[in-house]
């Protein structure tokens, strides 16, 4: 009697050197460079992305279709990324994987007491570590099957989306009003610097956080 499940998503399998192949990536994040660094780790890896620059958007997104990972920043312009982790935490048919990400010291605390699965501090820019990230957390048939070699390599994203990130940075001090607004700047900024490690752009964003 054949037990084949017809209905059964027919997903393309991962290999060693493409690990997330047959993976959708929804990246939920602000910052053009961060998600510049995303997309390439995503395109290294075999994933296919899709992304949101604020809380709006991703949960329109989420209500056309559910994507295989979520990597949220906790800091969006509109919102804390831990709600959106706990609402997906909570969503049924849920991600597979759910992660949270920041620059912030505090950020993996906050994202694993709402529900993540694990973590990536900035910058994200490492492929091993990106990698091993998501497919730690997969389910067992999703993974490659035997060894994989751990590749060493650093994507490197394109200095143009940095310069976007300070145009978005110059476009909100212009119309800022109360401090909520200089706050979300400078997390904003902390991030991007810890991103592009941009040692004198991360002294001043915690200069302007403190």
């Amino acid at each position: 009697m054949d037990s084949t499940d017809p209905f059964k998503p027919n997903y393309p399998a991962p290999t060693a050197m493409r690990p997330l192949l047959g993976l959708t990536v929804l990246v939920i994040e602000d910052s053009r460079y961060a998600c510049e660094a995303m997309r390439l780790l995503c395109l290294r890896s075999g994933a296919r992305i899709r992304r949101a620059d604020t809380l709006r958007s991703a949960r329109r997104h989420l209500q056309v279709y559910r994507p295989s990972v979520a990597i949220i920043d906790l800091g969006l312009p509109d919102g804390s990324g831990t709600d959106l982790i706990r609402e997906l935490a909570q969503a049924s048919p849920r991600p597979e994987v759910i992660l949270g990400t920041s620059g912030d010291d505090t950020g993996e605390a906050a994202a694993m007491a709402a529900g993540a699965d694990g973590f990536l501090a900035k910058p994200v820019t490492a492929l091993a570590i990106f990698q091993d990230r998501i497919v730690s957390n997969l389910p067992a048939d999703r993974r490659p099957r035997g060894p994989r070699a751990v590749v060493q390599d650093v994507v490197q994203p394109d200095p143009i989306a940095y310069r976007d990130d300070m145009a978005h940075v110059a476009d909100v001090l212009e119309s800022a009003t109360d401090i909520r607004t200089l706050d979300y700047i400078a997390q904003f900024l902390g991030g991007v610097a810890r991103s592009a490690d941009d040692n004198a752009l991360i002294m001043a964003s915690d200069a302007l956080a403190a």
